[in-house]
């Protein structure tokens, strides 16, 4: 403040569209200058409303309840949450409950129980190539059948584990 001798050790803002800039005053004139100073002075009411349903949610944008949450549950999800209910921790649960219905089926040709990870895919993948390649059954049709269906399980199941690896 012009005339003042002491030293300016407190900020203020200088505006509400500069709040990263401030004035400088000494405790007595910051007092002053607080007491004066009106955030809102100047805005309607509808922008005073406004601006305090923002400050609820901390300046960030919201949305309501179940818009952007990906859709419906699906049945399986149904279920899965009404059997956590119905049977206690220590109850056997079904094992397909919680699988992703596009897993069922590769998990069964794997021979795999879900949840499940790479490694243990790709270990269970191997050992089935291995076991059911032609070369290894005399180049027989069903076996080389077989073989396509665990390749193509294991790309469904690696694609999902992965989602960084397109399955073509």
């Amino acid at each position: 403040m012009p005339g003042c001798d002491h030293s300016a050790a407190y900020r203020a803002p200088k505006s509400r569209d500069a709040l990263r800039e401030y004035w400088w005053f000494c405790l007595d004139h910051v007092r002053q200058y607080n007491a004066r100073w009106d955030f809102y002075k100047g805005m309607s009411a509808e922008a005073i409303e406004q601006e305090l349903r923002r400050d609820a949610g901390w300046q960030r944008p919201t949305w309501p309840l179940g818009r952007l949450g990906g859709g419906q549950a699906s049945t399986d999800d149904l279920e899965a949450a009404i059997d956590g209910f119905v049977h206690s921790a220590s109850a056997p649960r079904s094992p397909r409950l919680g699988t992703p219905p596009e897993l069922r089926q590769p998990l069964e040709i794997l021979g795999l129980d879900w949840p499940t990870d790479v490694a243990t895919a790709k270990s269970r993948y191997k050992s089935l190539a291995k076991q059911h390649h032609p070369d290894a059954n005399g180049g027989d049709r069903a076996a080389e059948e077989r073989l396509k269906q665990i390749n193509l399980a294991y790309a469904t199941l690696r694609a999902w584990l992965r989602p960084e690896i397109k399955v073509a």
